[in-house]
């Protein structure tokens, strides 16, 4: 008995996960897309996974450029998580934004919860997504709630019950 990628899809989302833009700059071309499958994989050396639709614009530009930068977004970012998600912003998603320029030349997000620079160590391809491994080359994190996406919506975290 099969699973359905419906069915594997309404599963997966059953986990509560962060939100992040992950970007990549090759010459002129800047490309970023929203992913909220990202992962830690190593810590010594630090590495970290990103998961992109193979037939995406932005891993063209990571396999390209050999870098990426993962914007962890905060929780008022929802606007930014639709504009790098949405195929009506590809071409402008960078409009108005005043993002910092990574070591690897990608941008980071203003506002973000956290930016995470990587060099491209390996990509794998796996069913439709190619896996990208980034060796963590700096990484900072702000002072603001992290966004959260859980069930097909945004979530904001609530502190634990101290009791």
């Amino acid at each position: 008995m099969g699973v359905t990628p419906e069915e594997f899809r309404a599963c997966m989302g059953l986990r509560v996960s962060g939100v992040a833009v992950v970007t990549a700059r090759a010459g002129d071309e800047v490309r970023g897309m929203t992913v909220s499958d990202f992962t830690s994989v190593s810590l010594d050396p630090p590495l970290l996974l990103v998961s992109a639709d193979r037939d995406s614009k932005t891993l063209e530009t990571i396999t390209r450029s050999g870098g990426f930068a993962l914007s962890i977004l905060a929780s008022d970012q929802e606007d930014l998580s639709n504009r790098f998600a949405s195929s009506k912003w590809e071409g402008r998603r960078f409009e108005g934004l005043a993002c910092e320029e990574a070591l690897s030349g990608a941008p980071l997000l203003p506002g973000a919860h956290a930016h995470i620079d990587c060099r491209l160590e390996a990509q794998h391809e796996a069913g439709d997504h190619v896996l990208c491994v980034g060796g963590v080359e700096m990484m900072r994190v702000h002072e603001v709630e992290p966004l959260a996406y859980y069930s097909g919506g945004y979530r904001t975290l609530a502190p634990l019950n101290e009791d």
